[in-house]
């Protein structure tokens, strides 16, 4: 028989591998979700990467430089994956619009589309260090 405080280390490691294997298997299952081809035959990874490649040559320093600040306190891990979702969706937004070249307007809406609302209080604070008014995008917040 198992006694005392070997019993309970062992509860305790069972459990504490079942949760783990649980979180891991829920990020995941939600890249295989953002994987899966939509009713257009492309996923949302796909439409990323689409827009990506159409909007490259339109990036200048100066935006790539601000997209980096953004971006910054995201662990660095995930940093890759948050880059390429915010700079997706200002490229859908970029050809979109049918702009010529990427500016503040629109890397600030696309932050604003593509990250969570806990995200965007960065956002203000970031922007009221460099002294860009944010005020004509409060209904998007």
């Amino acid at each position: 028989m198992l006694a005392g405080w070997f019993l309970w280390f062992i509860l305790f490691w069972v459990v504490f591998l079942v949760s783990m294997l649980a979180i891991g298997g829920y990020f995941m299952f939600r890249k295989f979700l953002q994987r899966l081809p939509k009713e257009d035959g492309k996923s949302d990874l796909d439409w990323q990467d689409y827009y990506l490649e159409k909007t490259r040559h339109m990036w200048n320093d100066d935006e790539k430089n601000l997209l980096e600040e953004l971006v910054e306190p995201v662990p660095e891990l995930f940093r890759d994956v948050a880059r390429a979702k915010i700079a997706g969706k200002v490229g859908q937004l970029a050809l979109k619009e049918q702009a010529s070249s990427i500016n503040l307007d629109l890397i600030i809406r696309g932050y604003i589309m593509a990250t969570p609302k806990r995200d965007h209080k960065f956002l203000m604070k970031r922007l009221t260090e460099k002294q860009i008014d944010y005020s004509e995008y409060k209904a998007l917040f």
